[in-house]
Formats: C-alpha cells, structure tokens, sequence
C-alpha cells in the first residue's frame, strides 16, 4: 500500500509538469517563423495571398495564440491531438505507426546499455587500476566523446557496405512479405546496428556509475563484517554488494529517459527508421506544429511512464524511500 501511495503521489505530481511542457512548447512555436499554411504553399509551389488567408482559417491559424493555446488545451482533455495538414490524417493516427519503432529502439538501446554496463562496471570496480580497469574505463570515456551520428555512419559503411552483415536502414524488408517470426527476425537485425549506435553512449556513462557505486559500496562496513564471517567475494558481491551499487544506475534510466528520445532523433534519421524522432525532425521541416505538439505530448507521456517504473524499482530495492527511513 505504501508503494502505491507513493506511486500516486509522483503521478500527481507530474501533472502540473506535463501541462507547463505543453504550454511552454506551444508558446515557443510560436515565435518560430513560418506555419504549417508557409509550409503547404512552398509544397504547392506558391499561391494568392486569398488561398492562404483561407488555409489559416481553416486550420484555425487565424485566431489569436492565446485563443488557439485555449483550443489546443480543450482538445487534449479528450485526447485529440488535432489534424496533421502535411500527413492529411489524425496526429495520433501519425504518431501510432511511428511508436513501435521508438519503443523497440529504446527498450533495446537501453537494455544493451544497462546490463553490459553493470557487467563491465562490476569488473572495472573487482580489477580496480589494473588493466581490465583501464581498458574499460579508456573505452567507456571513447564512447562517451564520439558522436553518436559518427558511430552510425561507420558501422554502415563497416557492416552493411563492407561485411553486409546487417542492413543499412529501414525497420523491416519493404516487400518482402514476411510474417510471423521471420518478420520479427527481419526486424531485430534491422534494429542491431541502431541499438548499438543509441546504447554505446549511455554505456559509456552505466559501466562509469557502477564502476564507482560498487567502489564505495565495497568500502562499507557491511561488507568489512560479511568478510569476516567468511564469505566468499562472489557472495559478497551477488548478494550484499550488488543491489546497493545499483541504485544510482536505477535512477539514472528515469534521468536519461529524455535524452534517449532527444537522441533517437539523429539515430532514426542516420538508419531512416520510421520512428518518432525522425517524425519529429520532418515535423520540424515542414512546420506541422500540431504533430510536433503531439510528439511532445506523446514523449513527455513516454518520460512520465518510465520514471513512475524506475520510482517503483527504486523502492523495490530500497524500501527505505517508502516508509520514510
């Protein structure tokens, strides 16, 4: 009950952020020049001053900003994200085909980050400044300085150009037909090179915070007196050492959650998948602010969800957090 009330709290709490997100995002497109009825009438080649003036009627960007921010916050009440004018469909019909490919993406990267980080992590912390440390920590800090659009292009031109191991780009085969396991196999190796590229910064920063959680947590007392008793390090470790350290690295998936989706902007454009922050980039170009809104609404929502998780793992972990100790 108690990690229910919490979680109720911290739900509650994140709706006061959600609604100045959108407020603030609505605003400052509007000082972005340009609307989506600049963006049609580039598409169509130009056109009268009359066809336009028509459009921003019947899109509703004739009204004032604080009348259209009025609109746009009934809307959302029911969960109408409004008519994307560029796609000629719902927002949210827009966003639906693009979600799975974000959720896939991110779900992967940052597995892929988590584990191998906590992995190489714990070994760096048990090989503390000897070689296995070194070589970890040197390749952690390569990671980290090398951007994220480089590592892609190179593991294009390496494994889809040079070794055709995996694909290029693209969620899935286009005409392939595929169904059933052999889609779901298609699509995993099209999201390989992807992953790696997203998930090789965010493990550059795991393996470093649980390299250095488990270096302070071995220097506690408990694990001093677990020694004496005549553990084994292994035990110590698996059993005492471990679940400790990892409470930063936990806390940091609810921290790094935005970045992911920010990062998976440039991932998604290098690899063409047909996610959300590609549909973000594009929404951008051609100024349909009522999908970017949407994307908006959407990703903050996304933030929201896996920070409530990572609050009920932290006091799953932690039980102090829940009863107040």
């Amino acid at each position: 009950m108690r990690v229910l009330a919490l979680a109720g709290r911290r739900l509650a709490a994140s709706l006061p952020t959600l609604l100045l997100i959108l407020v603030g995002m609505f605003l400052l497109l509007q000082l972005a020049p340009g609307d989506t009825v600049d963006a049609l009438m580039a598409q169509m080649g130009g056109g009268d001053a009359a066809l336009a003036q028509e459009l921003r009627r019947f899109y509703g960007l004739d009204l004032s900003v604080a009348e259209r921010l009025g609109r746009y916050l009934l809307r959302l009440v029911t969960l109408d994200l409004g008519f994307s004018a560029i796609y000629g469909k719902p927002v949210a019909t827009v966003i639906l085909e693009r979600l799975p490919a974000t959720l896939l993406l991110m779900v992967a990267a940052l597995s892929f980050a988590f584990f191998l980080g906590l992995v190489l992590g714990v070994l760096a912390a048990r090989r503390v400044n000897r070689w296995p440390d070194t070589l970890i920590s040197t390749l952690g800090l390569l990671f980290y300085a090398t951007p994220s659009f480089w590592f892609g292009l190179m593991a294009i031109v390496l494994f889809s150009v040079h070794l055709q191991w995996f694909p290029a780009g693209g969620f899935y085969e286009v005409g392939s037909g595929l169904t059933g396991l052999a889609l779901t196999l298609d699509i995993a190796m099209h999201l390989v090179l992807p992953t790696l590229t997203l998930g090789l910064i965010f493990l550059a920063i795991y393996l470093r915070i649980m390299r250095a959680s488990m270096l302070e947590v071995l220097s506690l007392d408990f694990v001093r007196t677990a020694r004496a008793k005549g553990l084994t390090e292994t035990r110590i470790v698996t059993r005492h050492v471990l679940r400790n350290a990892m409470l930063p690295m936990v806390t940091l998936i609810g921290l790094q959650a935005g970045t992911m989706l920010g990062g998976s902007v440039v991932v998604e454009t290098v690899f063409a998948l047909p996610g959300l922050g590609r549909l973000a980039y594009e929404s951008v170009v051609q100024r349909d602010l009522n999908t970017l809104l949407g994307i908006v609404f959407v990703s903050a929502l996304l933030v929201i969800a896996i920070n409530f998780l990572v609050d009920l793992l932290y006091a799953k972990l932690d039980p102090r957090i829940v009863s107040g100790g």
